[in-house]
């Protein structure tokens, strides 16, 4: 089994060199890859997200690229209906070829009704603007020139152009334990499940891997962890291990950069013989 670990770049303890540090850190101690989140804007009441300071997934991942050279970028998980496909693809290929390759493509639906309405994105429409969002940028990503019918998504894609590709496939991988998510995860690269115990993924990987039981599909899974057992800690990696489960997201809840950076030290004690 692999690990990942979180960047911070959430709250007050991100920055610029809090997630330059944590990415140096995550190469030198052998996580497989970083991942970071997204809200793009949030209502100013509510309890969750517990911060609006959210830096860009996109731009943090770059910066992250620019400071390491083998870890894995990820995203867990972009929204991608709340975003034009087209952009984004470019956004995402030039990530990509920057990085020589590492990127690890996380997508959701999302859930924060309130968030589209302020980006002018209709919420009800977000499973279908997904699947078509993610053929549109396979599309832009494969063929040159590119023509695509869009249906949902607002565009005119006739003999164009969009340049450069990706210089290796971008992976995607799903989030989400919906039925229409499972299913989207089953037609591309992987599945990237949240808050699950091992006894609860365990239904999800075997109908997935029922399917899909080959290395060419990822069976993932995003774990919180309070900082306050490392043998609990172990004993859940173990669980998800068990269950089939090949990589693990361990997302740490300190809120300040020092205590943030001394949890992902003991997370990788945790991890032993799971690292690089």
């Amino acid at each position: 089994m692999r690990l990942g670990i979180h960047l911070p770049h959430i709250g007050q303890k991100a920055g610029p060199g809090a997630i330059r540090d944590a990415a140096i850190q995550a190469e030198t101690l052998g996580f497989a890859d970083v991942w970071v989140s997204e809200h793009i804007i949030v209502p100013k009441d509510r309890a969750y997200p517990p911060s609006a300071i959210f830096w860009d997934p996109v731009l943090t991942l770059t910066w992250a690229a620019a400071v390491t050279r083998r870890v894995g970028l990820g995203t867990s998980v972009l929204v991608l209906p709340m975003r034009h496909p087209l952009p984004l693809a470019k956004e995402l290929a030039t990530l990509q070829n920057l990085s020589d390759g590492r990127l690890i493509l996380g997508a959701g639906v999302g859930w924060l009704e309130d968030e589209f309405a302020a980006l002018g994105m209709p919420y009800h429409e977000r499973g279908r603007r997904m699947d078509e969002g993610i053929a549109m940028m396979r599309a832009v990503w494969n063929d040159d020139p590119v023509s695509f019918a869009a249906k949902t998504i607002p565009a005119v894609i006739d003999g164009m152009r969009m340049l450069p590709k990706p210089e290796k496939p971008i992976p995607i991988w799903i989030g989400g334990t919906s039925e229409p998510a499972l299913k989207r995860a089953l037609q591309l690269d992987g599945w990237h499940g949240s808050r699950c115990t091992p006894e609860q993924a365990a239904p999800f990987v075997a109908r997935l891997r029922a399917t899909r039981p080959g290395p060419d599909f990822a069976v993932s899974l995003r774990s919180g962890w309070d900082g306050r057992d490392a043998g609990a800690l172990r004993a859940r990696l173990e669980g998800y291990q068990a269950v089939g489960v090949e990589h693990v997201l361990v997302e740490p809840a300190e809120r300040e950069l020092a205590d943030w950076l001394a949890a992902v030290e003991r997370i990788a004690r945790a991890g032993e013989g799971m690292l690089a």
